[in-house]
């Protein structure tokens, strides 16, 4: 019987004989330009596992829906979205369907998305939820610069497990982080950090009061503070909106994905400036 003996005195440890394991990567640039009173694809640029499609919608706002080829991410995947709207441009970008974080090693799974928005032009960016798993690691960052009267509707929300499955999420770490700019200044930061035991830290009643789903949608418009009373009564007892200087902020947290997505939806279509939302998100 032949056998292979292998000196790891000379080589450190038998981890640094195996091979890395795979990760995944992708990066989608996007521009959208105002061209005969409709809004046009200007230029597009796709790398890794990151795609993007453009369904028809018959309006003059067209609709992006982002795709991972990868079927979800796991720590060390890097992903990311740049969305640049030139002058009085108007689009939507949504995803395709729920971003699921996978169990990690030890490393953290990197998303990455920027924004910029010219004078005139808006953009709703809708992505669908991204669901956490047990000992996923997930750092989100959502980067927005916008021009003195353009108008942003952005929503990132997140599921801690799968409560139809008694999914409970042991270990992990999540970390969101908003910074959005109006001519340069700083007008909204956010930041939000769990890690370790975050079904242990979601009972606690200042944080989620045992609720599993969240939800964070911010309104930067002329005037949006009009909309103040109509996104309470849309919301209730599940969050709480704030308004002022331009800005409309909804809290929402719901016992699940399901009810979480009850209540997003008409809270994004009276949002919507009078359109649909992408068909992706319909129930």
């Amino acid at each position: 019987m032949n056998r292979m003996f292998v000196d790891t005195s000379r080589c450190g440890s038998i981890g640094s004989l195996l091979p890395k394991p795979q990760r995944a990567s992708g990066k989608v640039r996007v521009t959208f330009r105002r061209r005969e009173g409709a809004t046009c694809l200007y230029r597009l640029h796709q790398d890794g596992s990151a795609k993007v499609r453009f369904p028809r919608t018959g309006g003059d706002a067209p609709e992006a829906v982002l795709i991972n080829m990868a079927g979800g991410m796991t720590g060390g995947d890097v992903f990311g979205t740049e969305v640049e709207m030139e002058a009085g441009a108007r689009a939507t970008l949504t995803t395709q369907a729920c971003e699921r974080i996978y169990r990690s090693t030890g490393t953290t799974v990197t998303v990455e998305n920027r924004i910029g928005l010219e004078a005139g032009s808006r953009l709703d960016w809708l992505p669908q939820e991204t669901i956490l798993f047990d000992g996923g690691r997930l750092a989100r960052r959502l980067d927005a610069d916008l021009a003195g009267d353009a108008e942003l509707l952005a929503v990132e929300s997140t599921v801690f497990g799968r409560a139809a499955m008694g999914e409970i999420i042991n270990s992990g770490a999540f970390r969101d982080r908003w910074r959005i700019r109006r001519d340069g200044r700083l007008i909204f930061a956010d930041e939000l950090f769990f890690e370790g035991d975050i079904a242990g830290r979601l009972m606690l009643p200042a944080i989620m009061a045992g609720n599993t789903a969240m939800a964070t949608v911010l309104l930067v418009a002329p005037e949006c503070e009009r909309f103040l009373e109509p996104v309470r009564a849309i919301v209730g007892d599940a969050g709480g909106a704030s308004a002022w200087n331009g800005k409309l902020l909804v809290r929402i947290a719901a016992v699940d994905g399901f009810s979480l997505r009850r209540v997003l939806v008409p809270l994004l279509a009276a949002l919507s400036a009078n359109r649909s939302l992408p068909k992706v998100w319909q129930l």
